[in-house]
């Protein structure tokens, strides 16, 4: 499925839609350029959960814990993961299989870990269609199943 966005307010809403939508146990990848509006997504994905605290990205401790919503949340950015073995060492498996739901920016550094079934979304920017417009792809990892 491909969602266009024409805003930030827009992008927000769509990851809220995501996150009212979320269901245990469900792993969501987030790939896309620096800048292109993967901490507004997730907030919106929080806020979806019923999070009401600040989100920002967990860039210096790979993964930030959020218990205050209707599912645990763990958000994950792996852009500093210098070896797959460091998510090992975080325990990623209790994470990833756990009853949470996983958000996982920057999911491309790591995609031998991801398993099949998660759901890919990846962000891109046009600027031949405005510096707000966004194209946001989402498809089932693991099929040809398009979300």
């Amino acid at each position: 499925m491909i969602i266009e966005t024409n805003s930030p307010e827009e992008t927000f809403a769509l990851g809220e839609k995501l996150g009212t939508e979320a269901r245990p146990g469900q792993i969501y990848t987030l790939n896309g350029d620096l800048g292109v509006g993967k901490t507004v997504l997730t907030q919106g994905f929080a806020k979806g959960l019923g999070i009401t605290e600040a989100v920002n990205s967990p860039t210096f401790t790979i993964v930030q814990e959020y218990d205050g919503g209707r599912l645990p949340f763990y958000h994950f950015d792996v852009y500093r993961i210098c070896d797959i073995d460091e998510m090992e060492e975080i325990g990623y498996d209790d994470y990833f299989f756990g009853q949470g739901v996983c958000l996982i920016e920057w999911a491309n550094l790591i995609s031998e870990l991801i398993p099949e079934g998660a759901i890919s979304i990846r962000i891109e920017k046009d600027l031949e269609r405005g510096f707000d417009f966004r194209r946001i792809t989402l498809e089932r990892t693991g099929s040809s199943h398009v979300c």
